[in-house]
């Protein structure tokens, strides 16, 4: 089997890493130019290209995907399987339609369908999420589904532990969908949400609002975007861990200074004015 891998995020570099220990290793993968990141904005490669050359595939990195010869590159492999996942660019005709492109998308669709579907629904409470495989559509996350699994959202879940065990999750599902070949479903049209991109807003804390959407906030952005508190000074507490009091009023747990590094609340207190 002839794999080609189209993926750019930190989630879509593990999948990556694990796909590559079987039988199905890609032969190729495509992935997003090289661009800014972080604090510093410096110019640095995505994760999945990060990981693709430590293991020594091939890579493309393409100003577009669907420019000829990205296509060609893509072609040249003879691919008899192409999977997406997380790749932040739209596949358009004709390589759209070259292909039945594998999604890997990590929620139970057609609820959360979009940008930040493991993020959307721990912030919205959602008892369990999951992972779909379906086929690559125009129209967002829309395509019908090859195969699902479920998996819980724990009390005790932030992002890293929950995209964790969908990532493990992924992998499996996906090798179950390669070698068994099943038939995809439609979607149904009930039931249809959309995680849209996560933005500043959805980072900082309404501490009018109930303290359990706040700490839902605060697990499904920890530790990589990170939600955060407004400061009458204009600058921003970073908030890592919270909790809620046996009063049912909000704790905060960890926090994180501007410029300084994570501490206890407590800590903070000693020479600062409470948040809370």
């Amino acid at each position: 089997m002839s794999v080609v891998y189209l993926g750019t995020s930190a989630f879509a570099a593990r999948i990556l890493r694990a796909l590559a220990e079987g039988p199905h290793r890609p032969a190729l993968v495509v992935t997003r130019p090289d661009a800014k990141q972080g604090r510093g904005r410096k110019i640095a490669p995505p994760p999945v290209a990060v990981t693709a050359r430590e293991l020594g595939i091939e890579v493309d990195q393409p100003a577009s995907v669907n420019d000829d010869e990205a296509r060609a590159r893509i072609a040249a492999v003879r691919p008899t399987a192409v999977i997406l996942c997380a790749f932040g660019a739209l596949v358009k005709d004709p390589l759209l339609s070259d292909y039945d492109i594998l999604n890997v998308h990590p929620s139970l669709l057609p609820r959360w369908r979009g940008a930040a579907p493991v993020e959307r629904a721990m912030m919205a409470g959602d008892a369990q999420t999951g992972v779909s495989i379906m086929r690559l559509v125009a129209e967002l996350d829309a395509g019908p589904v090859y195969a699902q699994r479920p998996e819980p959202i724990l009390p005790s879940d932030d992002y890293a532990s929950l995209a964790e065990r969908l990532e493990d999750v992924s992998v499996r599902l996906l090798e179950h969908v390669l070698e068994t070949n099943p038939t995809p479903e439609p979607q149904p049209e009930d039931g249809v949400t959309y995680a849209d991109k996560l933005t500043a807003e959805d980072r900082t804390l309404d501490l009018t609002r109930a303290p359990e959407e706040s700490v839902r906030i605060v697990r499904a952005l920890h530790p990589h975007i990170g939600a955060r508190i407004a400061l009458p000074s204009g600058e921003y507490l970073g908030v890592q861990e919270a909790s809620i009091n046996l009063d049912g009023t909000l704790e905060l747990v960890t926090v994180q200074p501007a410029g300084g590094r994570p501490m206890a609340y407590a800590e903070y207190l000693r020479g600062h004015a409470p948040v809370l």
